[in-house]
């Protein structure tokens, strides 16, 4: 089976985006990891590639105070080494490109835990870089969901832990973390459900 059979023509790619606020126009996008989702010989899905990013804030970006807490983001961290939304997108987007054309799908969708707040930064960010954007523009397969379906929980953490898969809470909010662990939450659900 190719993943092009899975889901709708769809190329599955789990994102995490840590933002500077709940405005998707006006507040900062700060890190974004994106995941792209392979599939083997036996129709098993696996993580596969990773693209991982710090951003500066895009010029007159909102930072509120308590979303900064909640992450643990310092933007003024030289440490972070962080890069214009403009080139993250760019080569986030040139991978999903690639492997869409590799894998002969019709476009990426947006696999996320609450996937539509993900999506609004990506869309909103992608508009103002006037970056080609390969995912569906509104179209997400949502862990929250499938989550609540299979386990009966919908806070990550604690769906986490029922799936029995290793989740440390000190290392959650990082995009790179969460994203790795959606990605594996996501495997999980849909190898649990094999179609022919």
């Amino acid at each position: 089976m190719q993943i092009k059979d899975r889901i709708r023509g769809y190329l599955p790619v789990v994102i995490d985006i840590e933002t500077g606020g709940f405005d998707n126009k006006t507040d900062a996008m700060l890190e974004i990891c994106a995941i792209t989702i392979g599939i083997n010989e036996n129709g098993i899905f696996y993580p596969k590639d990773i693209c991982h990013f710090h951003i500066e804030p895009f010029k007159g970006a909102n930072l509120e105070a308590a979303a900064l807490k909640f992450n643990g983001i310092d933007v003024h961290n030289p440490l972070r080494m962080a890069v214009s939304e403009k080139q993250a997108l760019n080569e986030i987007f040139q991978a999903v490109s690639a492997e869409v054309k590799i894998q002969e799908c019709t476009r990426a969708i947006l696999v996320g835990h609450n996937a539509f707040f993900d999506l609004g930064f990506l869309v909103a960010a992608s508009n103002r870089t006037k970056l080609k954007n390969p995912f569906h523009q509104f179209s997400t397969i949502d862990t929250v969901s499938l989550s609540a379906l299979y386990y009966g929980e919908t806070v990550l953490a604690k769906a986490m832990r029922v799936a029995g898969i290793e989740w440390e809470d000190a290392n959650a909010h990082s995009a790179l973390y969460d994203t790795q662990k959606t990605a594996e939450l996501f495997c999980k659900i849909f190898n649990a459900q094999s179609y022919s």
